[in-house]
């Protein structure tokens, strides 16, 4: 019985502590196209791309020439 009273109210902190790490953000490629992200994209790599992971989970890799603009959803 402790634990429940203790842990979940733990668990709530936890999830809104990570809650509060995400940053979503909206890629907008120079076509029109737009992704909207769990996270901020990783910079552009070596090989020329963005790569993120979009709200559905998809992995998507995009030229970053393609790539308009990146902002932060508020």
């Amino acid at each position: 019985m402790k634990i429940n009273v203790i842990g979940l109210p733990m668990v709530i902190v936890a999830m809104l502590t990570l809650a509060g790490c995400a940053s979503p953000s909206v890629v907008t490629l120079q076509n029109g196209t737009q992704y909207l992200t769990k996270d901020m994209p990783k910079t552009k790599t070596k090989d020329g791309f963005y790569e993120f992971v979009d709200i559905a989970g998809k992995h998507i890799k995009v030229k970053a020439d393609d790539v308009a603009t990146i902002k932060t959803d508020d």
